[in-house]
Formats: C-alpha cells, structure tokens, sequence
C-alpha cells in the first residue's frame, strides 16, 4: 500500500531518532548532502537493503538509471568490500523533465534511492564509493564514500520505513496475463517507436521507453492519428538495424502504482 507524504511523516516522528543504520551526511555540491541508510537487517538468503539518501532543495536533481540527454549516470563501487557479492539498484519512478530543448529523467528534492545488496557469509558492513551527477544552476559529479553497518542489533524502524517508501514508487513487473502493451514496432521513416496501447489505465503521458545501455535516448510520447497507439520519438540519429530487436523496457504508471515490462522493437510493417 503507498503511504501519502504526510503519513510517513508522522510515522517517523513517533519512531523517534534513527538508530545505527545510516552513515554521517556529507555534503557534496552548496546546499546537498548525502548519506546511506539501512534497514538494520539481514535476510537469511543473504539480502538486506540499504539506500542513498539525498537532501536537496527542491529545484536541485540527480538522474534516474537512464540520465537523458544531458544528465549523469550514478555508479556505486563496491569493489573495495568484499563482503558484498552483488548489488542491485532499485529506482522509483522519476520525473521527466524537458528543458531548453533537452530532455532528461530525474528526481528533484529530497530522494531516496534503494539498493538491494546480496552478502557473503558472516558479512556485517559494506564499503561503497559512490558518484552521481548533482545539477541546479551548474552540474556537477559528486562523489562520496561511505561504511555502513548492515547488521544491527535491532532493525532500523526509520530508516527501514524511508526505504520502504521509496520502494513503493519503484515501478515493478506486470505480471496480469491481460497485457495492457501489444508489438512495439520502429517506424524508421518517422523515428519513432508505435505502441499499441490497449488498457484504459494505463496513463499514456507517463509512458518511458528506455533500453539496458540507456542508448538510444527516447523522447516523451506523442499522440498517434491512430487510437490506442502512442509514438515515442527517438532522439537522435540511429539505423535501423541498431534498434530493431532490441529489448526495451516500457515503465509507465496506472491507478495502482508504477509497472514496467519488456518488449522486443520489431520493423514496422511494409519497411
């Protein structure tokens, strides 16, 4: 169930004062600070979650998995720990922002970016060094390096109910055997990939179309002279060939929260 802001702010100041599961803030860029925080435990599998958190003011931003045309990718570093074996970024659902031209997918303000990391055994702490592209007026790579303690004695109720919240924004697999998305074709001549949209809560406006390297970059969609069809242009020159069979991930949000699935770009027919 997704929690209202104003919930969440009060559940935390009944849970009072975090507990060990978060690092110091260091501050980054004039007026941004990051830290990392933890839920305080460790699954039996050898999983817990941990997150950046980032205090920005509300017109500053960093980037989603796919930055956009201009924005900067984030990279987490675990290499220096090797009791982390892997990790996983699990992103929300962001903004899309079109500006001077260039468009780009972001979250601005305060943000909470979780992080699913698998463990070896015994392991109790992780070692990160982390940067990610910080942009108000000027854009800057900021860097940070933080050691957080995974294993606490108890679980960090504040900061588990942070992750949590953010973890509801993450957009997460369709899985309803009625598929609200039919065959993405490329219509090479206009650029543009056709989506057949077939499911009335489906927002169209929200749809993003992004592929595993984030290249190409597609645009916001457009209204097709067809009905139940979106166009998502790509920006950018490609062949076609680059781009037909390729997997890409359509994320969007409905009534119910944010999904995503995956579908194979075909030809368009007659081309």
């Amino acid at each position: 169930m997704r929690q209202s802001a104003s919930t969440i702010a009060a559940l935390l100041m009944l849970l009072g004062p975090a507990a060990a599961g978060e690092t110091p803030w260091q501050e980054v860029a004039p007026g941004v600070n990051i830290r990392m925080i933890s839920t305080g435990q460790v699954k039996p599998d050898g999983t817990t979650l941990v997150a950046l958190e980032l205090d920005m003011p509300a017109g500053t931003k960093t980037y989603w998995r796919v930055p956009g045309e201009t924005g900067l990718p984030t990279d987490l570093d675990f290499s220096a720990n090797a009791q982390v074996k892997s990790h996983e970024m699990l992103w929300p659902y962001p903004t899309r922002e079109e500006q001077d031209g260039y468009l780009d997918y972001a979250y601005f303000g305060d943000t909470v970016l979780p992080v699913e990391l698998t463990l070896a055994p015994g392991a109790h702490a992780a070692d990160v060094a982390a940067t990610m592209g910080i942009c108000s007026d000027i854009c800057v790579p900021a860097q940070a390096h933080f050691t957080l303690a995974l294993d606490d004695a108890a679980p960090d109720r504040a900061n588990g109910l942070r992750i949590r919240q953010a973890l509801a924004m993450v957009p997460i697999e369709w899985t309803d055997p009625r598929q609200p998305v039919g065959d993405v074709t490329y219509d090479a001549a206009a650029a543009m990939l056709v989506v057949p949209v077939g499911d009335a809560a489906v927002d169209r406006d929200t749809l993003i179309a992004s592929t595993a390297s984030g290249v190409p970059v597609f645009g916001a969609p457009q209204i097709s002279p067809e009905s139940n069809v979106v166009l998502i242009p790509v920006l950018g020159d490609i062949e076609e060939s680059e781009l037909v069979g390729q997997t890409v991930q359509l994320s969007f949000t409905t009534g119910m929260g944010a999904f995503e699935l995956a579908r194979t770009v075909k030809p368009a027919p007659g081309q």
